[in-house]
């Protein structure tokens, strides 16, 4: 069942929306050489507790962690761990909170130092596709009309792979609502979007083969290829002429003009 937000959930989700763009600031506060994911996740949960709220992946069907941490060919669903970040690695942090029971959920891709042309392309057009899909965002059209936006940016254009395992969703007193929110699709199809539907859209997309693999620690999602990937996510309400995205990562982008280790 699809649920219509009133707008006083709505405010409540963006405040949740909100800590996790703080959050994510944060991190690219801390993000540098020798730097590693279980220090980064520690702060995040010290950060998010220090604002009343909840850590929403952690223990969500089991995952250990607050942030998923995906680094290089690691698409999603990567578990912080205590090996040191390093020049050139292309690092995806998710996260999510729950604050007066409502959640929100936003992920960027980080560039650490240095990265070919091919590498920077990618993580750019993975981010331009987020926007194409939120452009498409609007009431009486339907999700395939974002998920075509998304695929099309992506995959028809710049020929990269656009993983279809995992996908975007519906977001509100649950982090997982409906509908289903796929960054593949045709237009016109899938269910109408109506005003007040809260929404997380997030492209996956990956430098090589869409193929994806899962790994023995039964979370981390890694490209066959071992090529990398990017991510992004953004949690918005859908309105009548243009979608309200209630996460920021404005103050992402300004942590990163401060960071001499991260590319701008």
């Amino acid at each position: 069942m699809i649920y219509i937000k009133h707008e006083e959930e709505i405010d409540l989700i963006r405040k949740s929306a909100e800590l996790v763009s703080s959050t994510l600031a944060l991190m690219a506060q801390l993000i540098k050489e020798g730097v590693d994911g279980l220090y980064l996740d520690m702060m995040a949960e010290e950060f998010i507790r220090s604002h009343n709220a909840i850590p929403a992946f952690k223990g969500l069907h089991g995952f250990p962690n607050t942030l998923c941490i995906s680094r290089n060919e690691a698409v999603v669903h990567g578990i912080p761990d205590n090996q040191p970040f390093k020049n050139g690695d292309v690092i995806s942090v998710d996260c999510g909170v729950c604050m007066n029971e409502f959640f929100g959920d936003s992920a960027y891709t980080f560039i650490l130092g240095s990265a070919s042309d091919d590498v920077i392309k990618l993580v750019k057009t993975t981010e331009e596709s987020l926007y194409k899909g939120i452009e498409a965002a609007i009431a009486g059209n339907r999700v395939g009309d974002i998920s075509y936006a998304v695929m099309y940016h992506c995959e028809k254009l710049n020929h990269y792979g656009v993983v279809k395992e995992l996908v975007g969703h519906g977001i509100g007193r649950s982090l997982h609502e409906a509908p289903e929110v796929p960054n593949f699709g045709a237009k016109g199809k899938g269910p109408m979007l109506k005003e007040g539907m809260v929404i997380a859209i997030e492209p996956m997309i990956n430098l090589g083969t869409r193929q994806v693999k899962q790994l023995s620690d039964g979370w981390t999602v890694v490209t066959k290829d071992g090529k990398i990937s990017a991510h992004f996510e953004h949690t918005l309400v859908v309105r009548k002429d243009k979608a309200e995205v209630l996460s920021d990562h404005r103050p992402i982008k300004e942590a990163i003009k401060n960071n001499s280790e991260l590319l701008k």
